[in-house]
């Protein structure tokens, strides 16, 4: 390969890294503009607001960003009315999906969606056709150095969260949604500001993918889904050894 071609392809990576960045970047300040037309600009009463912020510098999203978001939501310059919606459906395999959406026009989402779903394999079904695979759960999540696990694990459920899972690069605690604002509090005093918290959902029942092409266009079909602006997160109930996972990274 020559060198033109190789500066080619590194520019293509970059750019298409850029892309995703600002893609998220632009997901996370809709949160956060969000939270404070529906909470106000003040965060130690707005507890979507602290989560929102706290998510977009854990994705290291510049401070001066963060601030237009919130300008944007408390000086009404943004006269969007978005609503958060949920879809639901079946992709690749089987796998029950969760998608959440930020959007101020459902007429323009949801058509867009049901089209990824049916290109891609998937189905999208009615609301709570795969819900019940999922517990809505409060998540957060600590870099590994922070503290031991058991530290941690009796750290957490005294700030009244329900179980500790500690990995090889971090800790993540879950408890009841209405409880993650009060243990994230707690914890964030002792150790400091976690990886993330958010409310997510928990898979009750796992859908194994056991062959390569099968997970590779359940991946696929999840990239398209975050590529659309409206759509904030993904969750599915797909469980992909580590083995698939290792040749899809390769």
């Amino acid at each position: 390969m020559s060198g033109h071609s190789q500066f080619k392809n590194i520019m293509y990576r970059k750019g298409a890294q850029d892309k995703m960045r600002a893609k998220i970047f632009s997901k996370l300040a809709r949160e956060i503009t969000v939270a404070v037309k529906n909470g106000g600009a003040d965060v130690s009463s707005n507890p979507r607001l602290r989560l929102a912020i706290q998510n977009a510098r854990s994705e290291n999203m510049p401070k001066d960003n963060i601030e237009r978001a919130i300008n944007k939501g408390s000086m009404g310059a943004d006269t969007s009315n978005y609503e958060e919606v949920r879809y639901e459906g079946f992709g690749p395999g089987n796998v029950a999906i969760i998608v959440e959406a930020l959007t101020d026009n459902r007429a323009r989402t949801a058509p867009a969606l049901r089209s990824a779903f049916t290109k891609n394999g998937g189905n999208m079904g009615e609301s709570g056709s795969v819900a019940f695979n999922f517990e809505r759960i409060g998540y957060i999540e600590f870099p590994i150095a922070v503290a031991s696990p058991d530290a941690m694990f009796e750290a957490a459920l005294e700030a009244g969260a329900s179980d500790v899972v500690s990995t090889d690069e971090t800790h993540e605690i879950t408890c009841a949604p209405d409880d993650l604002s009060a243990v994230r509090e707690v914890l964030e005093k002792t150790f400091g500001t976690p990886n993330a918290a958010r409310l997510d959902w928990k898979a009750l029942v796992q859908t194994p993918i056991s062959d390569l092409e099968t997970a590779q266009k359940l991946m696929n079909f999840i990239n398209v889904l975050n590529e659309d602006d409206d759509v904030q997160r993904v969750i599915t109930n797909a469980d992909i050894s580590e083995d698939i996972m290792s040749k899809l990274e390769a």
